[in-house]
């Protein structure tokens, strides 16, 4: 049974996979659950690479989405909802948070460019990559498994295993190879639909029984650790704190909730309050209005959005250990 098929409290989330971080890789059980997949070759420590409790594509990607326009969407989100906004050749679409907490994965064509769009809900980190990689174009599912409590992605091609977090291949055939990222946006359901009133929108698939709206991590971005126990621990900053993160550099959402508006060289970082959490109580339309942010560099022509996450301390650290945070 999925974890995310029951609304099961945070602590007994993290009991039932205690014992699943503190066991070693096991790899011939690995090699019989995943026969294509070339565990000969891999980037990380295997070690690193524990199960979340659930076997593969237990959390279903959405590989045929349903589109739909605003007006249907208006009837169904709040308009603080946060959700991804990807533009791709002109053709602009939003991705709901509320959606992809069931699903983590939705295999989609945009402006003629295959994508996948990605959200870890124990990372919060939501990213959109290419699903080209060279002549090849890819479609992900869930392994099951996570690698310092994020998602581990595998491509049904290859079986190769892909970390969320940073859409390098870690595991199999392309170990050692990375998925462009596409610049996106994650704001609130107003935000996008004032920004592009003709764009279209994600629908909640009609082919899956999810609590969609109701989030089953519930207390898990004031939780004093992760999903998964033993990640890096993070100096000076609480583990689950929001920071916004930009290549090597981070800043803590409560300095930019202070500051408002940061720049640095070229970079932009605004914040502005009306987005809520999709991780704080059980009934998202009830949570805590956490703000959006909006990273941009100045360019010749202007403004143009940049590649950011806004994600936990402790992933910024466990994956950027060089990098800087900003407090």
């Amino acid at each position: 049974m999925s974890l995310l098929n029951l609304r099961i409290p945070l602590v007994g989330l993290m009991v039932l996979v205690l014992t699943a971080f503190t066991a070693q890789a096991d790899v011939d059980k690995w090699e019989k659950d995943w026969p294509i997949t070339d565990f000969s070759h891999h980037s990380v420590e295997l070690a690193e690479i524990v199960s979340g409790g659930i076997k593969r594509d237990v959390i279903p990607a959405i590989d045929a989405p349903t589109i739909g326009g605003l007006e249907k969407a208006r009837e169904i989100h709040d308009e603080r909802e946060p959700v991804i906004t990807v533009t791709v050749n002109g053709v602009t679409r939003a991705y709901p948070l509320t959606v992809l907490m069931w699903h983590e994965i939705v295999n989609d064509m945009l402006g003629g460019v295959p994508i996948a769009v990605t959200f870890c809900p124990l990372c919060n980190t939501a990213i959109v990559f290419d699903r080209r990689l060279g002549d090849k174009v890819l479609d992900f599912g869930t392994t099951g498994n996570l690698r310092f409590s994020d998602l581990v992605m595998y491509d049904r091609q290859t079986e190769s295993w892909w970390q969320q977090f940073t859409g390098e291949g870690i595991v199999g055939k392309h170990s050692g190879e990375t998925l462009t990222i596409i610049p996106s946006r994650v704001e609130p359901f107003a935000v996008f639909a004032d920004r592009f009133p003709n764009a279209d929108t994600l629908q909640r698939p009609p082919l899956f029984a999810r609590n969609y709206g109701v989030n089953p991590y519930a207390g898990y971005d004031t939780a004093d650790e992760p999903f998964i126990p033993g990640v890096p621990k993070v100096e000076g900053i609480a583990p689950l704190a929001y920071v916004v993160a930009v290549g090597n550099d981070a800043w803590s959402l409560d300095l930019l909730r202070k500051e408002k508006r940061i720049e640095m060289g070229d970079l932009v970082i605004t914040w502005e309050p009306g987005q809520l959490s999709v991780l704080d109580v059980s009934y998202i339309k009830e949570s805590r209005d956490i703000g959006y942010v909006t990273v941009q560099r100045r360019t010749s022509a202007g403004l143009e959005d940049a590649i950011y996450d806004m994600t936990f301390a402790f992933a910024f650290n466990a994956f950027n250990p060089d990098g800087t945070l900003h407090q």
